[in-house]
This record gives structure tokens, C-alpha cells and sequence, in this order.
């Protein structure tokens, strides 16, 4: 049992519902999609393999009780990741963070799912499998992340679609360069009444760029 990772690192979680709080990252290698503004290319190929006790061994004895698996894409490893989630630490909370392009069927109960949804100011609209939608539950994230008011429009016609306010958490945010600002989207939630989350990347607030963060 051997899982493909990028990198390991502690930080903040920048995004979702628990952002702020200390999390464990395992960034893993390999990724199905090319989203234009994509800051993880690194991760395309780059990486080395792990054994599951190895992984396993790293996360249970990390004081850090929260744990995400993202990539790249994780779920190109899906079955490796399920077994080694299943040694892992029931203490333990565990996000995956995926592009939601592969089905999130068969994922532990445990597994809180951060599924994003590929608009098509990213260049791959259209990716995110609708099936998904049946398998997202009330404690998990679908998120968003806008370019201009055409994505912002997107995003509202899928939330009303899928009823996406009462079905699970909905997170909404931008890119570093949108043509639209904080406040604008702000006052257009605020306007169309949506149940969702606006979020800034708290981790770019605070490093930037910089890699491992």
C-alpha cells in the first residue's frame, strides 16, 4: 500500500469552515485537470512514494488533530488513501480536498469532503461529475472560486439547481486577480440571498506565495 506525495507540511488551513486552525497537509502528487490559475503545479509530477504505515506513523503522532489530504488531485489514489484512512487515528479529523471530477462514492463516513467546483473562468468548466451531487452530505464543502461575474453567475445558477443552501456548507471566493472585488461579490450574495460562506485564502493573506504554506 503506497500512496504517491508531493509534500508534507504543518500550516494554517486557509480556506472552508475550519479555516484558521492548525492542520497537517499531504499534498499528493498527480492531477487530472489544468485549471488556469492553478499554484500547485509542482504537484503535477513531483513526488515520492510512501508506505501506508509510514503515513499513518506521521499522522498519529502528529499533535495536530486536524488532517487534509489534497493535491493535485487525491483521489487519483483513491483506494490507497481509503485503506490508509482507515489505520489513521479516530481522533483524528480528516478533510479531502478534491477537484470533484471522480466520484466521491465509497469515501470513509469519517471523510469531510471539500469538493470544488470547476467554473469556466478556470478553462475546465464543465469537469466536476453531477453524481457528485447525490454523495455530498450536510457537513461537507462545495466551493466555488470566481474570476468575474460570468463565474459568479455560473456559481448562482448551480446553487439554485442543486439547492446546494440546505444540501451541504457552500463556499465562495476569488481569484487574486478577479475582475470583480471582495465587496462587489459581497454585496451580490447579500442580494441573491445565498446560504454561503464568502472566504478569503488566509494562507496567501498571510505567505503569499511561498511553497509548503
Amino acid at each position: 500500500m503506497v500512496l504517491k506525495v508531493n509534500e508534507i507540511f504543518t500550516s494554517l488551513q486557509g480556506e472552508s469552515s475550519f479555516a484558521g486552525l492548525p492542520c497537517l497537509f499531504i499534498r499528493l502528487t498527480g492531477c487530472n485537470l489544468r485549471c488556469g490559475w492553478c499554484d500547485t503545479k509542482y504537484a503535477y509530477d513531483e513526488g515520492r512514494d510512501y508506505s501506508g504505515m509510514e503515513l499513518v506513523g506521521l499522522i498519529n503522532d502528529s499533535n495536530i488533530k486536524l488532517v487534509e489530504f489534497t493535491g493535485g488531485e487525491p483521489l487519483l489514489q483513491k483506494e490507497e488513501l481509503i485503506r490508509i484512512i482507515g489505520d489513521v487515528d479516530q481522533e483524528k479529523t480528516i478533510l479531502i480536498e478534491t477537484n470533484g471530477s471522480i466520484s466521491l462514492e465509497g469515501l470513509p463516513e469519517r471523510v469531510l469532503t471539500i469538493a470544488d467546483y470547476k467554473l469556466k473562468g478556470s478553462g475546465e468548466g464543465g469537469s466536476f461529475l453531477e453524481k457528485n451531487m447525490g454523495f455530498l452530505r450536510k457537513k461537507d464543502e462545495i466551493k466555488f472560486v470566481l474570476k468575474d461575474f460570468s463565474d459568479y453567475n455560473e456559481m448562482r445558477e448551480c446553487y439554485m439547481k442543486y439547492d446546494l443552501g440546505s444540501k451541504c456548507g457552500v463556499l465562495v471566493s476569488k481569484i487574486w486577480n478577479a475582475e470583480l472585488s471582495d465587496g462587489e461579490i459581497a454585496e451580490a450574495i447579500l442580494k441573491d440571498r445565498l446560504n454561503v460562506r464568502y472566504q478569503i485564502q488566509l494562507h496567501k493573506y498571510i505567505w503569499k506565495d511561498e511553497k509548503g504554506r
